[in-house]
């Protein structure tokens, strides 16, 4: 949009380009509580053809895949922070018995032929955050003023998903080893599985569009589902899901699956002008 437009002319713009709307007051409300870029510009795409509407479709589809896209959103937020919570655990209590709770941060504990300025950079900026939280995280805190250094299974509490996945990154070798031995992976893919749920946990927590998620860190899909064939060389939010599934237990696996499974359902059902297979072929499901 070039100019402001009010929610009226909104719908009327929307009227004009051929896209059905059985209740007017109902998308208007929509639009004031979620905008009509959010909703219509986001995900509009899937539902043109020759940059042109699909005959027949209506603004309550296009509303039901924003909000499929938000409940995944959700998902993938709550299970990644379960991920997240289990590798700082592992990484805090690796490091802490091989390096000790004070001394642990110094460049000779990480990996010597990792780049010397990334572990630099690592090191820095877990220190501004350790400062950011002094006074205002307990803990943190209580470790400074008592003891004057803040032990592994205190810091990882503060440390984003992004700095923890560039964190084990750069630990030694064996140290991921010992990591990745939990999940029976290898070092090597759970650093590229960490990169990838780090960008799918952020796109969820900014409110980015997912279901169309592609990541530039690619993940080999034969590591993953053997059966899996694709063209695509990055990687997808199927793979991703695949990935975090490896990463959870049996009981989280089976209700992640569950409920994503019951997204679908619910988005198949208020589909109309373009079937279901569409969206999941945008995500990188494999068409059986």
């Amino acid at each position: 949009m070039k100019e402001y437009k009010s929610n009226e002319e909104l719908l009327n713009h929307m009227l004009s380009k051929g896209i059905i709307v059985k209740n007017k007051k109902k998308a208007i409300e929509l639009f004031e509580r979620y905008t009509y870029y959010s909703i219509v510009n986001t995900y509009k795409e899937v539902f043109k053809l020759n940059n042109n509407y699909i005959k027949g479709v209506t603004f309550e589809e296009i509303f039901a895949l924003y909000e499929f896209d938000k409940n995944l959103k959700i998902i993938f937020l709550k299970y990644s922070l379960e991920i997240e919570m289990i590798i700082k655990s592992l990484i805090a209590n690796t490091i802490s018995e091989k390096y000790g709770v004070k001394d642990y941060l110094k460049i000779k504990n990480f990996d010597d032929k990792a780049d010397i300025d990334s572990i630099k950079h690592i090191v820095f900026s877990v220190g501004e955050e350790l400062k950011q939280n002094y006074g205002k995280h307990s803990a943190i805190t209580h470790y400074q003023d008592q003891y004057g250094f803040i032990p592994p299974f205190v810091l990882v509490k503060i440390m984003t998903m992004g700095q923890i996945s560039r964190y084990y990154g750069l630990l030694r070798q064996e140290d991921r080893q010992r990591i990745s031995k939990y999940f029976k992976l290898s070092d090597k893919l759970l650093k590229q599985i960490l990169l990838n749920v780090t960008l799918v946990r952020n796109f969820s927590a900014h409110n980015n569009r997912l279901y169309t998620f592609h990541s530039k860190f690619f993940i080999s899909f034969k590591t993953i589902d053997k059966t899996y064939n694709t063209n695509d060389k990055s990687t997808n939010l199927y793979i991703i899901m695949k990935c975090m599934e490896l990463l959870l237990d049996d009981r989280q696996k089976k209700r992640f699956i569950k409920e994503i499974n019951s997204e679908i359902n619910k988005l198949s059902k208020k589909l109309k002008s373009i079937d279901i297979k569409n969206i999941l072929n945008i995500m990188g499901f494999p068409n059986e």
